[in-house]
């Protein structure tokens, strides 16, 4: 049995670093860090040429038709440079949701304009409360006259403020946790929708509060069986879930590229310091860290790309440590860079940063430690 990357995925590969090397430069990345939208048209033009932003929908949407474990490969691409902008958001939260959830109608009218990259998109879930499971949806959508009313306060939404339409996990009617939840496509423009920008300490990802007030949008909005909605929530996160641990892998791989190649040139003592014991030992752990965690986030890809039963499972393990691990990695690095790595000028900071504000999406490592015991009955 083949367990490596078929042909095709090697050029995918190969092709996305190239293409990000040249146009996701670190110059880039910290550009767009100060700027609100944290994208460039152009950029998101050439995503769209690329092919990338329907990578994982339906041909006859304008997309792929390729399957997670491609979407891993690019993922980790994008780890590698830290890249900015509404691409997870857009492709993996709004229009995944739409993909597993949408009618025909809005699955051929925002599919089809996503991967054109003519729309972007998002996912509006979390709310004050903080928590991830569905006694957390307290965001009301009530039937009147036709239509729905929404009320309610998201928080930490990626990219809300340059999402053309948000897709809002509500609560449509009283019961048990999980029964009552629906998903409902709120374009920008309707009325009562305020969205506003928060400060986060990873400035590459935009995060907002997304405030409902009397929000009213058509019956045709409600995606999929009203007040049904929560397993199709649950697989849409456990996908993104996978998505963001192979991002994860990808900038843990990096730093620890620039920590072993610095490790090389940087003299002390009349000799590199790779030489030295101490610092040998603390590269073979990042290696260690990274190799585990790159296994099991390519099981968990398979296994979503299978609809493995075991799914769940191995998305809440990979995101376990994939967390720990990058984070741990991200920091070695910048220890073993010694002074230069807490400078400002230093791209070290971007990847710890990305580490925290990933670490924390989703759920943490604690978090999916529970949910593992829970799903082996332990």
């Amino acid at each position: 049995m083949d367990f490596g990357f078929s042909q095709e995925q090697e050029l995918l590969r190969s092709t996305a670093r190239k293409f990000l090397e040249n146009e996701c430069t670190s110059g880039f990345v910290r550009a767009r860090m100060e700027e609100p939208a944290g994208v460039t048209d152009e950029f998101w033009a050439k995503l769209a040429e690329q092919g990338w932003l329907g990578l994982i929908y339906p041909e006859e949407h304008g997309g792929s038709g390729l399957g997670f474990v491609d979407l891993t490969v690019l993922m980790e691409e994008m780890g590698r440079v830290v890249m900015p902008g509404p691409f997870f958001s857009t492709l993996l939260l709004g229009g995944l949701a739409i993909r597993e959830a949408g009618s025909a109608a809005q699955k051929k009218e925002w599919l089809t304009r996503i991967a054109a990259g003519q729309a972007k998109a998002t996912l509006a879930w979390t709310e004050p409360s903080a928590r991830w499971d569905a006694a957390g949806v307290t965001c009301t959508a009530k039937e009147e006259k036709g239509s729905f009313v929404v009320n309610g306060t998201k928080l930490f939404v990626p990219d809300a403020h340059l999402a053309d339409a948000i897709v809002v996990v509500a609560r449509t009617s009283e019961g048990k946790a999980e029964d009552g939840v629906s998903l409902l496509l709120v374009p920008k423009e309707t009325r009562g929708v305020q969205v506003k920008l928060l400060p986060t300490m990873d400035q590459t990802r935009k995060l907002c509060e997304v405030s409902f007030q009397n929000a009213t949008v058509p019956a045709d909005a409600l995606m999929g069986v009203k007040g049904k909605a929560w397993p199709t929530l649950t697989r849409v996160v456990e996908r993104a879930t996978v998505a963001l641990c192979a991002e994860m892998c990808g900038g843990a791989q990096r730093v620890l590229d620039m920590t072993t190649d610095y490790a090389k040139i940087r003299i002390a003592f009349g000799k590199p310091i790779g030489t030295y014991q101490g610092v040998k030992h603390k590269a073979a752990d990042m290696l260690v860290d990274v190799e585990n965690a790159k296994s099991l986030t390519y099981y968990a890809a398979w296994a979503v790309d299978e609809n493995s039963p075991e799914a769940p499972l191995a998305a809440s393990m990979a995101k376990a440590y994939v967390t720990d691990a990058y984070r741990k990695v991200a920091g070695a690095g910048i220890q073993l860079h010694g002074g230069i790595g807490f400078t400002w000028e230093h791209d070290l900071h971007l990847y710890f940063k990305r580490a925290k504000s990933s670490e924390f999406t989703f759920g943490d490592a604690t978090y999916h430690r529970e949910r593992v015991a829970q799903l082996i009955n332990l």
